[in-house]
């Protein structure tokens, strides 16, 4: 999961991650948003609206990390929902945590 974390931080160098909702649903609107994340401790309001925007438009998403945890490897603060707007970094990190997942359900 740590290399999750790394990947969203190369990627927000990269100028690659739009975070925060309404940066968020502006890029989602625009079709540029390739992989989202939601907090797993985001507001169920947050997490329905979203859900419902990358359904939507046909992002892929996942529940993942906490609030904290997402803002603090992009060098922001806290935030409920990032988005990857590179396919190669949406690609790596989807991989990385269905990877992880999958571990966790070997154990």
């Amino acid at each position: 999961m740590k290399r999750v974390y790394n990947y969203l931080g190369l990627a927000q160098r990269a100028g690659r991650v739009v975070s925060g909702e309404q940066a968020l649903e502006v890029t989602l609107a625009k079709r540029r948003v390739f992989l989202m994340l939601i907090a797993s401790d985001a507001s169920s309001n947050t997490y329905n609206k979203f859900k419902s925007l990358a359904q939507k438009h046909d992002v892929e998403y996942f529940v993942f990390g906490e609030k904290e945890r997402l803002g603090h490897a992009i060098g922001k603060s806290p935030r409920a929902v990032v988005g990857v707007i590179d396919r190669n970094f949406a690609n790596v990190i989807g991989k990385e945590i269905v990877g992880s997942v999958q571990e966790k359900n070997k154990e």
